[in-house]
């Protein structure tokens, strides 16, 4: 069902996700590439990588991505030179301890489990290798809480509806109470051997950023 859902919102998936965000998109993923801290170029495989918009800003730091995602739509609607794979994240077709970094953006809710999603994370990066995963959040103020439920679960299902897909936009809002809470995240990834662990928030909480080691 999400594989479908993603094809069918491809064409326009990148357009609407700058209404939704007001543009903060764009400071969140720069944010994620600056998270990794890794030399020019280095191999970062970008997980769910969709139209390739966190690519184009990695290549544009001076590394060297390779973007990977399940949906075909996604693949064929991207906007990138760099090389694209279409692949399940949970079984990567690349060698162990290979690659330099690893990126993911808003893709960690639509996993039904994210114990081997780390966990095959943690297989293919080398040690010392690079995590960032960035995703919604949910907004420790009260108030926060309050707008961030009503523009993501009212008014972008609204906005996804006049612009594409009303069923995709409501299922990507409501998708956020898959999540587990932070330190439930957080302690998945080091027992999938991640170390140095960090989590930021950004846009009132709405928005967080977990990054990590390779041990």
């Amino acid at each position: 069902m999400v594989e479908a859902m993603f094809d069918r919102i491809a064409p326009g998936y990148e357009r609407v996700n700058r209404y939704i965000s007001f543009g903060q998109d764009r400071r969140w993923r720069d944010r994620t590439v600056r998270a990794l801290a890794l030399p020019k170029g280095s191999v970062i495989l970008d997980l769910a990588c969709g139209t390739g918009d966190l690519c184009r800003d990695l290549q544009s730091a001076g590394l060297t991505p390779i973007g990977i995602d399940f949906s075909a739509g996604m693949l064929s609607n991207a906007k990138t030179t760099a090389p694209l794979v279409r692949a399940d994240a949970l079984r990567l077709p690349i060698p162990s301890a290979t690659v330099d970094g690893i990126t993911c953006g808003f893709a960690l809710r639509n996993f039904t489990g994210l114990e081997p999603f780390f966990a095959e994370c943690a297989r293919v990066l080398r040690p010392g290798g690079r995590a960032a995963f960035l995703d919604p959040a949910k907004p420790n103020s009260a108030i926060a809480r309050i707008g961030n439920e009503i523009w993501f679960h009212r008014i972008v299902p609204l906005i996804g509806a006049a612009l594409g897909d009303a069923e995709a936009y409501r299922y990507l809002p409501a998708s956020t109470a898959y999540l587990p809470e932070p330190e439930v995240l957080l302690a998945m990834a080091r027992s999938a051997g991640f170390k140095d662990l960090k989590r930021t928030t950004m846009t009132l909480g709405s928005v967080q950023l977990i990054e990590g080691t390779r041990s």
